[in-house]
């Protein structure tokens, strides 16, 4: 069986011939910076170089050695770009260690640390000296109060100065004009023909993080019941983005890439993070719109992405179209692994849930891992409906020693 095989077939809840795993296909599976490069260490492995593909989240773009190593089935087409030298610069990881970032990037340091520039040179983020990541400081529509709707036609503009729009990942990090469009067509081609990884394809089509970007989280969560006009104007107006931008990739990707992430996270740890009653008001028909233009244009698979406690709007999720669920956050309230296997293991596909990243993988010792994640495996994996993965991306505190426990963990059961 394919890499491909393996992970269609899990999708298709059929037991494959061994669970799929995946590291670093989306922008939540993989690894920071920092442990990789102690991990890399750690390994024996002395070649390559370590690219900080995200700078927001300083997450490391798995090597092919690496994906060997974990024995990965799945990646991001995100990898098919910025393939030669010139498409990197030199950067210094936070425990002073040499990397690379996109050189595209408009990132400077600072005696404080580094500094994040849109285009225009509006400070936008900053990641002060013993941080691990880049925080947001620049929210474009912080004082808008919503009168004036004319403010919309410039969102392109303004989501520019935010820094997950503004220090994009590839293919994001050039605009989908049809010369790009082609060069993304030309690459999903060649990684689907040249491998039998599974390709995903980022996409996003956030709502409520993109109005927390934009408003700021306390401004927007306000909007959402003091003033729904505006909110539901600029979830309309990104809405409208989105879907414009969707058809293009669609069209670019068309039988080349298996799985499509979006994007959205509407869970805490101890709830969702707003009432599933206001969900299924304002999120979840625009939700369905975005999802069923995917199923109707496409036939690639749903991914959604959206951290902390979700179970009381799994149902809604899967009636406006997500298979697979990420980073199925065990350790929230309610998302006891073998509930959701039991309730929702039918109809979702869990993309993750495979070791608990807050207190075990970097707080357990190897024994505990190993115990851990072959009680995962033994919950989400029979019947398919599985991919292994760490519930969120691999942190610099972590040990080497136990990354090597888990994946060991792994191949020892899957």
């Amino acid at each position: 069986m394919t890499r491909r095989e393996r992970v269609l077939r899990t999708i298709q809840h059929k037991e494959p011939d061994r669970v799929p795993v995946d590291l670093g296909a989306m922008r939540s599976t993989g690894i920071t910076a920092v442990a990789y490069c102690r991990l890399k260490e750690f390994l024996g492995i002395r070649d390559g170089t370590t690219q900080v593909y995200d700078v927001v989240q300083q997450l490391a773009q798995p090597e092919p050695a690496i994906l060997d190593y974990v024995e990965s089935d799945v990646v991001d087409l995100g990898r098919a770009f910025l393939t030669d030298e010139s498409d990197w610069k030199d950067f210094t990881l936070p425990d002073g260690l040499p990397a690379k970032i996109p050189a595209y990037v408009n990132f400077i340091p600072h005696e404080g640390g580094w500094l994040a520039l849109s285009d225009d040179g509006t400070v936008i983020g900053a990641m002060p000296n013993g941080s691990y990541y880049l925080s947001q400081t620049c929210f474009p529509l912080k004082d808008w109060d919503g009168a004036d709707l004319s403010i919309l036609d410039r969102l392109p503009e303004l989501m520019g100065k935010v820094t997950w729009s503004a220090l994009p990942c590839a293919p994001y990090h050039k605009p989908l004009t049809a010369e790009h469009l082609d060069d993304i067509r030309r690459r999903a081609k060649e990684l689907y023909e040249t491998t039998d990884y599974a390709v995903m394809i980022a996409f996003g089509a956030n709502l409520l993080e993109w109005g927390q970007y934009l408003c700021r989280m306390d401004q927007f969560l306000i909007d959402l019941v003091e003033n729904r006009k505006k909110a539901e104007a600029l979830l309309d107006k990104l809405v409208e983005m989105h879907l414009e931008n969707l058809e293009k990739i669609l069209a670019a990707v068309d039988g080349y890439v298996q799985i499509i992430q979006m994007g959205d996270d509407l869970g805490t740890q101890l709830a969702t993070e707003i009432s599933p009653k206001l969900y299924r008001e304002v999120f979840k028909p625009r939700q369905k719109q975005i999802f069923e233009t995917v199923k109707k244009r496409s036939g690639l698979h749903l991914f959604l992405h959206s951290c902390g406690s979700i179970v009381d709007i799994l149902p809604d999720l899967i009636e406006v179209g997500v298979e697979i669920i990420n980073p199925v956050q065990t350790s929230a309230r309610g998302m006891d692994p073998a509930r959701l296997k039991r309730e929702f293991g039918k109809d979702l596909t869990f993309w993750g849930g495979g070791c608990d990243t807050q207190r075990v993988l970097p707080l357990g010792g190897p024994d505990e891992i190993d115990r851990h994640v072959r009680e995962r495996i033994e919950t989400f994996a029979p019947g398919g409906g599985f991919v292994f993965t760490q519930v969120h991306n691999i942190m610099p505190h972590v040990p080497p020693r136990n990354i090597e426990a888990m994946y060991d963990a792994v191949k020892k059961y899957r």
